[in-house]
């Protein structure tokens, strides 16, 4: 990688300031070498989620400090590597998760070989990019937290958007009768994962969840968040039921405050004396990166199903890296129906 001359040009998004959609730069740079144990990935495509739009408006300590590129899921080409890798091999696809380091929204990102995860050969790197983080996410949610076991009754509450459906598919795979809350225009996706759509703004909603699941759910997972929610969603528990509170994607399009009391909302559930119960597991913000056979491991089953079609995450749009602030966009009005990808040139395809 060393040599005379300047270093290649690679193109990223950065982010300068905290704000709206439109602090998303589109930058050229110096392509990056990778260090020792390191693989360069040339960027095919690279997931967008809530966690990005939460990072971009506003500060939080202990994540990535200005400026900064979002991105944590991505899949690519290895480019080149750096001393002592033997984990992949130049012109290999790989897909890799940030671990909250960010950066996956470029042209170029430079990885521990070791945190990268081969795809299969005629896997769509957008589809394979949109399986990382919401696949894993889900596999140790309903695995680890949750526990779902067959012949249960889940509700998933954001059902609508990627990681909603892999709950509802990983699920379903699992012998679980499910039940998805969301907007109108997401109920023809979540019929398609298999699961019985409920409408978010139904007024009577706790009296429909458990007319609809003959007296409650077992388990239900929350993807959005605030406290109202949750409480609506301890509600429809059946006795031994648990609820599991995964993110806060909410916070896309109510902002920030709903976290505080989202949070208090759940130690008083959790101290409430009846028999159900507030989940708790392994969490993505350490388990995976500490476990790295599970990561890898998960990762190849997931991908593996998707090649045989057994599981389906659904694009909401491919958006090309430049146009990163439309992508943005479209998650804080709410219009994502699956996940969207931000994908390399300048073609885009719906």
């Amino acid at each position: 990688m060393s040599g005379a001359g300047p270093a290649p040009v690679s193109h990223r998004i950065i982010v300068r300031r905290r704000g709206g959609p439109d602090v998303l730069e589109f930058r050229p740079g110096d392509r990056p070498e990778p260090a020792e144990g390191e693989a360069l990935v040339r960027v095919e495509a690279a997931g967008v989620s809530a966690y990005d739009v939460m990072l971009r408006a506003h500060r939080f300590p202990g994540f990535p400090s200005l400026p900064y590129t979002p991105g944590e899921d991505v899949v690519g080409i290895v480019e080149a590597t750096g001393a002592n890798v033997t984990e992949v091999s130049v012109g290999q696809r790989v897909a890799a998760w940030t671990f909250g380091e960010a950066g996956g929204y470029a042209e170029h990102i430079c990885r521990p070989a070791a945190q990268l995860a081969p795809t299969p050969d005629g896997l769509d790197p957008a589809i394979a990019a949109a399986l990382i983080v919401n696949g894993l996410t889900a596999h140790l949610a309903l695995h680890a937290a949750v526990g779902i076991e067959e012949g249960e009754k889940l509700l998933v509450q954001g059902a609508g958007g990627g990681l909603g459906s892999m709950l509802l598919q990983l699920a379903r795979r699992a012998g679980a009768e499910t039940f998805g809350c969301d907007a109108k225009m997401k109920h023809d996706q979540i019929m398609t994962d298999g699961a019985a759509p409920i409408d978010f703004r139904d007024r009577q909603i706790v009296d429909t969840i458990r007319k609809r699941s003959h007296g409650g759910v077992d388990a239900v997972v929350d993807v959005v968040g605030g406290a109202g929610q949750l409480l609506q969603s301890y509600r429809v528990l059946r006795p031994g039921g648990r609820l599991l509170m995964l993110g806060m994607a909410g916070t896309a399009s109510h902002g920030v405050g709903i976290i505080l009391p989202s949070l208090l909302m759940t130690a008083l559930l959790a101290l409430w004396p009846d028999r159900r119960r507030i989940a708790t597991g392994p969490g993505m913000e350490s388990y995976p990166q500490q476990h790295l056979a599970w990561y890898r491991g998960t990762l190849k089953e997931i991908f593996d199903l998707a090649v045989r079609d057994e599981l389906d995450p659904h694009i909401a749009a491919r958006i090309p890296l430049r146009d990163a602030a439309r992508a943005h966009r479209m998650l804080k009005a709410g219009q994502a129906a699956g996940k969207v990808v931000l994908v390399a040139g300048g073609s885009e395809a719906l």
